[in-house]
């Protein structure tokens, strides 16, 4: 699985990052992960034209130690679908500025 890693995160750090995502995005699914919708404007064509798999979005698993965003963009509405693929690279560069963007609010360094 192809992923975009921040690690190394002290347990301060940590709480605030979990508090952040979860006032953002809401509470974690499954021990940690959070859903980020992907921003409408960069489907791919395929992506746009499945309207019944939107929304669309990344995964986020935040562990005590690491933010870990899987590359994936994903729908919660089937298993299979040609609209979940790896993020093109506008998705990718628009994910990891989001995940940045988290961090310097919060005034950790990395």
């Amino acid at each position: 699985m192809k992923q975009y890693v921040i690690d190394e995160l002290r347990p301060a750090d940590h709480g605030k990052i979990k508090a952040y995502l979860e006032a953002q995005f809401g509470p974690a699914e499954m021990g940690g992960i959070y859903w980020i919708p992907v921003e409408p404007s960069l489907h791919s064509e395929t992506q746009a034209s499945h309207a019944a798999c939107h929304p669309l979005f990344f995964a986020l698993e935040l562990s005590e130690t690491a933010l870990t965003a899987e590359l994936l963009v994903r729908t919660k509405n089937r298993i299979r679908c040609d609209c979940i693929c790896y993020a093109t690279e506008d998705q990718f560069l628009w994910l990891t500025r989001v995940m940045d963007a988290i961090f310097e609010r919060l005034e950790i360094k990395t």
